[in-house]
């Protein structure tokens, strides 16, 4: 499997059971991870498993669906949508690209871009 569908699996666990530990295994040790919505990088398998975990807990239901996957032996590139519900019930959905980094086969670099302000203003009207 190509390292884009190993990653789009284990976000399919996440989203579905919270298992966060199929992800964090794609992660190298000294693996940096990051997106617009937090001020450091997070580190390592631990900093992907409280980067998920994060992820997962922001939500009530959220499943992304994805419109354009490009790889290389070295990067992957992901466009996305993520729907769902947040934990009051109101619906969200926002858009976003993230960047995987795996020269040596493991995840070195993780990077998501999306509008933090799009999705903020969804969460706080759901407040």
């Amino acid at each position: 499997m190509s390292k884009a569908s190993d990653f789009i699996d284990a976000l399919r666990r996440i989203e579905t059971d919270g298992n966060v530990e199929p992800m964090a295994a794609l992660f190298g040790p000294d693996a940096e991870l990051s997106n617009p919505a937090i001020t450091r990088p997070l580190h390592g398998q631990d900093g992907a498993r409280n980067f998920w975990r994060s992820y997962r807990h922001t939500f009530s239901e959220v499943r992304s669906e994805f419109r354009c996957v490009v790889e290389s032996e070295c990067a992957s590139f992901l466009e996305w949508t993520s729907r769902g519900t947040l934990s009051h019930g109101a619906a969200f959905s926002y858009d976003g690209v993230s960047v995987i980094e795996h020269p040596a086969g493991v995840i070195t670099r993780f990077k998501s871009y999306f509008d933090p302000k799009a999705l903020g203003l969804q969460l706080e009207h759901a407040a």
